[in-house]
């Protein structure tokens, strides 16, 4: 077994993270496809990437918080399993809104008990500089595999139909939980303390730790409606008079978006190491939330202007990703770390629940036209600088 801690652990988790990671978009990849062939109202797809949010909600802070008493060897199997079978399930026996729903919501909770797990079991041996690279790099290679599993969906799709990327992202997954099995210790780094697993009041009295939490929440937020919406909104700005032949197809682009996103998260967390990471958090959020503002009306524009606000507001959102998650890591208790790092993702993938669901249900009322995408993208400015203010008022406590 590869000892804990080593390079060759680091490695070999991060790349079970990538691959249970790497067909988790091609729903948001080739929603036009299926928005078309299951006649979804815009509020219908909302929640068909909002459930993915909302079933790993409930189930993180149970997962993640059990990684404090057992093996997280054996929740991140748990994940994988879960993970391969929501996939496999979805591309080859849903065949409507409701099914789609239900493997959805599968893939949301195997994700709760790969996400957290996972990181935990990585953190647990390293500590300092070397504890907070080691998330940095997670993040980048969870980040990696997000990006590319649209241009992966979208060359499968147009060589072997939809199904295909399904049966993709179920493989990939299956091969995770054969890396976990073989490379993950069988026993627990650090017991923790026989608490009630949902007994969150040590957490929440962390209040270093709750301020990240809260920076991280709206990141979610803000990233999932994105993610969620990124590529229809792509197709739509290609689809207007005067667009230049050159320019590549929808998921083609937001691959490019994720990508210069996951190297923007790298510097980020190394910059907040050097400078601060109250500054450059705060500068991340305030960026994000004016280019939010700009974004969906430059779909009225040109193609080119919307797909570098796009870009650019992508980038700006993954400038905090890994300075948030790290500075959770480091603010917990040790003791604690299991439940801290539960309540972190839990609070960030509640609002990611929301965010998608938001943008289709604006554009529901309001016509998928400027109208529809300005407010629907611009009213996450709101929550990003209610959250900027959450973040400020508890880092001073």
């Amino acid at each position: 077994m590869v000892t804990p801690g080593s390079p060759g652990f680091i490695a070999a988790i991060v790349t079970a993270q990538v691959l249970t990671q790497v067909g988790a978009f091609s729903l948001p990849a080739l929603l036009p496809h299926y928005i078309a062939a299951w006649a979804m109202t815009p509020t219908e797809a909302g929640w068909l990437i909002g459930v993915f949010f909302a079933a790993y909600v409930p189930a993180v802070p149970l997962l993640a918080a059990l990684t404090d008493r057992v093996p997280a060897r054996r929740i991140y199997l748990l994940g994988t399993g879960c993970t391969a079978l929501a996939h496999l399930g979805f591309g080859l026996l849903a065949d409507g809104f409701w099914g789609g729903m239900a493997f959805r919501a599968l893939a949301g909770l195997g994700w709760a008990g790969a996400y957290m797990p996972g990181l935990k079991a990585l953190a647990d041996p390293l500590a300092g500089a070397a504890q907070s690279r080691a998330v940095s790099w997670h993040a980048a290679g969870i980040g990696i595999a997000g990006a590319s599993s649209f241009i992966i969906a979208g060359a499968l799709d147009a060589a072997f139909g939809p199904t295909s990327a399904f049966l993709f992202g179920g493989l990939a997954a299956a091969t995770a939980f054969g890396i976990a099995l073989l490379v993950m210790p069988g026993t627990p780094t650090k017991p923790g303390p026989r608490r009630n697993l949902l007994d969150y009041r040590p957490v929440l009295r962390n209040r270093r730790a709750m301020a990240w939490i809260a920076g991280y929440t709206v990141h979610t937020w803000e990233l999932a409606a994105l993610r969620a919406w990124g590529v229809v909104f792509l197709a739509a700005a290609l689809l207007k008079p005067g667009t230049p032949a050159w320019l590549p197809g929808p998921t083609v682009l937001f691959t490019a978006a994720g990508l210069a996103g996951v190297v923007i998260s790298i510097t980020g967390n190394e910059t907040a190491q050097k400078y601060g990471r109250n500054r450059v958090v705060h500068a991340a959020i305030l960026s994000a939330a004016t280019l939010s503002l700009l974004t969906g009306w430059a779909v009225a524009l040109w193609a080119p202007l919307a797909v570098a606000a796009v870009i650019l507001w992508n980038a700006c959102i993954y400038l905090d990703s890994s300075a948030l998650t790290a500075g959770t890591v480091q603010a917990a208790e040790p003791e604690h770390r299991g439940a801290t790092m539960g309540l972190h993702s839990m609070a960030g993938y509640a609002g990611g629940c929301i965010g998608p669901i938001g943008v289709g249900l604006a554009l529901e009322w309001l016509g998928d036209g400027p109208l529809g995408w300005g407010l629907g993208f611009g009213h996450l400015a709101l929550v990003t600088l209610a959250g900027l203010w959450l973040v400020r008022r508890l880092g001073r406590a």
